[in-house]
């Protein structure tokens, strides 16, 4: 863990600049829009060390498999998030000399990069001497735009302080691009077409395979004329080049507005023209009005999902950062498009959909914005429905498998013991399906697109188990369970469970619709060729199947045989070996005891009304100790459990843990890009931990706590367009009816019907 940033409540302050720690700061530092991002990467040259990266949502290539050994079932490709054209490019001379901040001829000083997250802004400040002792201040600023997700501003500006310089600006359009993830190191773009004039270009690439078409269009202006202007086109480039005479204390500015178009949006012919529009468009409106659209967006945005620490800046720091990156990888709105783990902040993982958005996401989104942002999350599911009943097929299954790791409902992901034995994700998808109903009440979406999920995926689980005569029993064997720290085990107990409650859920939904929508019932039964048999052998398998428990110690076992394992708490572990998958081999890994993220404790957090505290604690004192948390998607869930069971000072440490992961570099990985999907599980530390917020039969509740340094804390919430705030005192809990319909709540197990002029208001649970 490292302490590189300044603790600011709005930003993140690199001051000074350390090599060593750049591609963690390029991480941090990225923006995005929803539509397109790119990392915290310098404009000038900079021959250190370095992810070039700009993303654009949507867009991918299926990287053909690295495999050692072919095994029936592997999916051919896994797909790839493609680095996308430079647009943010420009060579810098000053006086002849490039300008390279990891070249000695610069001594770099006074260097400064912020990312203003309320603005939505990133700056960088600095001063370069050359070998002459000639100084030059540089300003650069550059916004996505939330307001218009097709055009960004990017600015650059030299002020010689001490000197007259003779200043050469080279911006450029790059398409030599490439991944550094490439199985094979192929090169994934083709040129289409390439125009440019005095103060514009526009450069099309189409990717290879998937034939995506984005044209990237960029208008330049600058604060004065130059002496000398021209531009020069190669292969998949167009770079620009002006001079300029400058004097000491006057400033240069150039500034550039990108419109970036895909044919995911426009007719192939269209793709071009459409961005060298907007370019020009930006460039009419200007940057200062771009801008105050822009800040106007996140203002909205902050004003729907800010959570408000007091006492505590790192804790504030850290919240508001997952939410700002959340928000910039997602924004809901274009239900093609899903949420990758790392968002558009790097390449690894491929910028694919995980269960990570069903598990961790979706409960974000579902509160903190309209309910239709949700719903779209849920609808990427069914689009894909007969591309999961392909994959089951694949495997010689019947029922739906969604894949592991997709970016279009077919299973990109290659390795074995995650491809083919991670298929708890299954359940955690049908869930989100129930967690969406718990809080819109939008039956409707269940009758029209979740009950064919919800039966495609237990015949899925009616197929996979299998019935043991001798011990009478349904099993689930060569699995693994959510910790990947163990693999091609029997009966995991989260799978198991998570297997029979889909079965739970999808007889009791037909039963609903049976009695409440009965022609969609026989639709169904006709469709889907739905019988009772069948539906009698889903019944038998929940009344029979298999789970691992230990009664001496009142916990459900992670698989059976886990108890023979060497049991010693992770505080065991030296400090020299962490992380383990860093220090470890896999055998050894595998032979330990010693778990990843949650796995028992992720099923019990899934199914939390059905357990009693006891059997909370008790799974909970066992597992959490032996927990390494080198997942990004464990703290979280354990911050949410330790704060049911009363474990303040737990639940707090762990919660600074998943919203600081990034920026103090918990897991030494910040570098290949953010862990954005574990961001929300950072809210739902405060909101479903702290705050103890449960959707109960249809009503909200309320367990509020202050972990002990703060003086307290609030947020907004929106519960099926009932917007209300929630206010946690260092002696009362306030939670108000902002606007929309009135709804009853509990707080403490009492009752409260809010209104817009009544209140809760209750003394803070001490």
């Amino acid at each position: 863990m490292k302490d590189y940033f300044e603790v600011d409540k709005w930003k993140i302050i690199e001051q000074g600049f350390d090599p060593e720690e750049n591609r963690v700061a390029e991480s941090v530092m990225s923006l995005g829009n929803g539509h397109m991002g790119l990392r915290g990467n310098f404009a000038e040259k900079y021959s250190g060390d370095s992810l070039q990266g700009t993303y654009v949502a949507g867009v991918y290539y299926p990287d053909k498999t690295v495999v050692g050994w072919w095994k029936i079932g592997y999916p051919e490709y896994f797909a790839k998030v493609l680095n996308a054209v430079d647009f943010i490019g420009l060579d810098v001379k000053i006086n002849g000399v490039e300008l390279d901040l990891a070249s000695d001829n610069w001594q770099l000083e006074n260097f400064q990069r912020t990312l203003d997250m309320k603005l939505g802004l990133l700056q960088r400040k600095f001063t370069v001497k050359d070998q002459d002792d000639r100084q030059t201040e540089i300003i650069s600023r550059r916004f996505l735009s939330m307001d218009q997700r097709e055009v960004g501003v990017i600015t650059y500006q030299v002020k010689p302080l001490n000197h007259t310089a003779r200043l050469e600006l080279s911006p450029h359009l790059d398409g030599t691009i490439t991944n550094e993830d490439a199985n094979y190191g192929e090169v994934f773009w083709d040129e289409v077409d390439k125009e440019a004039f005095k103060d514009q270009a526009c450069l099309t690439m189409k990717t290879k395979k998937t034939e995506y078409i984005v044209s990237s269009a960029v208008n330049y202006q600058y604060s004065r004329e130059p002496i000398n202007r021209s531009y020069n086109i190669t292969e998949k480039n167009i770079q620009h080049h002006a001079e300029f005479s400058v004097e000491p204390g006057e400033e240069l500015k150039l500034t550039r507005y990108l419109g970036l178009t895909t044919n995911r949006d426009y007719q192939d012919h269209q793709v071009a023209q459409r961005a060298q529009n907007i370019s020009a468009n930006a460039m009419n409106t200007g940057e200062e009005q771009l801008f105050i659209d822009h800040k106007k967006a996140w203002e909205a945005i902050w004003e729907e999902s800010d959570i408000v620490i007091k006492g505590d800046v790192k804790a504030q720091q850290g919240i508001r950062f997952n939410i700002f990156q959340l928000y910039q990888t997602y924004t809901g709105h274009d239900p093609r498009l899903n949420i990758g783990p790392k968002g558009f902040t790097g390449e690894k993982y491929g910028g694919a959909t995980y269960w990570d958005t069903e598990a961790y996401c979706l409960p974000f989104y579902l509160n903190t914005s309209d309910n239709e942002i949700a719903r779209n999350l849920l609808y990427y599911r069914y689009r894909h429905l007969e591309k999961a009943k392909e994959n089951a097929v694949k495997l010689g299954s019947k029922g739906a498998l969604y894949p592991m790791v997709t970016m279009n409902g077919e299973e990109s992901h290659n390795e074995w013991e995650i491809t083919f034995e991670e298929i708890h994700r299954n359940g955690a998808i049908v869930h989100a399906i129930k967690n969406y109903l718990d809080y819109t009440g939008d039956y409707q979406y269940l009758y029209d697109y979740g009950i064919e999920v919800a039966i495609e995926v237990s015949r899925y689980w009616a197929d996979r188990v299998h019935y043991n005569p001798r011990k009478e029993v349904y099993m689930l064997i060569g699995v693994t369970g959510p910790n990947e720290y163990e693999n091609n085990v029997h009966n995991n107990w989260h799978t198991n469970r998570m297997a029979s409650w889909t079965m739970e859920f999808t007889l009791d939904s037909l039963n609903k619709i049976k009695e409440e929508a009965p022609a969609r019932y026989q639709e169904l039964l006709t469709e889907l060729e739905l019988t009772e048999e069948e539906l009698e052998n889903w019944q038998d398998i929940i009344d029979n199947i298999y789970y691992p428990v230990d009664e001496e110690r009142g916990i459900f076992l992670q698989q059976d045989g886990y108890l023979d394992k060497v049991l010693k708490p992770a505080s065991e572990i030296p400090e020299k070996d962490r992380p383990l998958h860093q220090n470890w081999s896999w055998d050894r890994i595998l032979r330990s005891c010693y778990i990843k993220q949650a796995d028992v404790l992720q099923g019990l957090y899934f199914l939390q009304e059905e357990y009693d505290l006891e059997t909370i604690k008790n799974n909970f004192d066992f597992y959490e100790p032996k927990t390494v948390h080198e997942s990004s998607l464990s703290p979280c869930i354990h911050a949410i459990l330790a704060s049911e069971l009363g474990y303040e000072e737990k639940a707090y440490n762990l919660y600074l843990r998943t919203a600081r992961l990034d920026l103090d570099n918990y897991n030494n990985d910040t570098e290949d890009g953010l862990h954005i999907t574990s961001m929300a599980g950072t809210w739902m530390s405060i909101v479903h931990g702290f705050a103890g917020m449960k959707m109960r039969d249809g009503k909200l509740q309320f367990a509020p706590f202050i972990p002990e340094n703060w003086q307290g804390f609030s947020f907004q919430l929106n519960i099926n367009q009932s917007i209300i705030s929630v206010k946690v005192g260092a002696d009362k809990v306030t939670i108000e009816l902002k606007s929309g319909p009135e709804l009853t709540i509990s707080l403490y197990q009492e009752d409260f019907k809010l209104t817009s002029s009544q209140p809760a208001e209750v003394p803070l649970a001490k």
